[in-house]
């Protein structure tokens, strides 16, 4: 039991030296990379700029055809769902049709 107790101990504290020895890797690699990102910062500021107003125009210009071609999509939708329902629709008006033509009123004609 001492044995896996001292394991554990040991475990932790090599855990422990290595996120030391990570972390310090990593600040050292932030410090010596530091100029080369404000450079890239520099250069692609001016690019990113670009093409958001790119992209503004395109959206601009494309969404209303986007709009279109979307109503239509929905119109033909419909449509191919509705025409195999057309032949109960008839059978439906023709039984309105029937029932509308044989009801009798209570009411007194002139």
């Amino acid at each position: 039991m001492i044995e896996l107790g001292l394991l554990a101990g040991v475990a932790v504290a090599v855990f422990a030296v290595v996120m030391v020895l990570l972390t310090v890797l990593k600040m050292v690699l932030w410090l010596v990379l530091l100029p080369l990102r404000a450079v890239l910062h520099v250069i692609l500021w001016p690019l990113l700029l670009v093409k958001a107003i790119v992209g503004g125009l395109l959206f601009a210009v494309l969404s209303p055809l986007l709009l279109v071609g979307l109503i239509v999509a929905a119109i033909s939708i419909v449509i191919a769902l509705a025409v195999p329902l057309l032949p109960l629709l008839f059978v439906a008006v023709v039984v309105w049709l029937l029932l509308r033509a044989t009801s009798t009123t209570t009411a007194i004609a002139r």
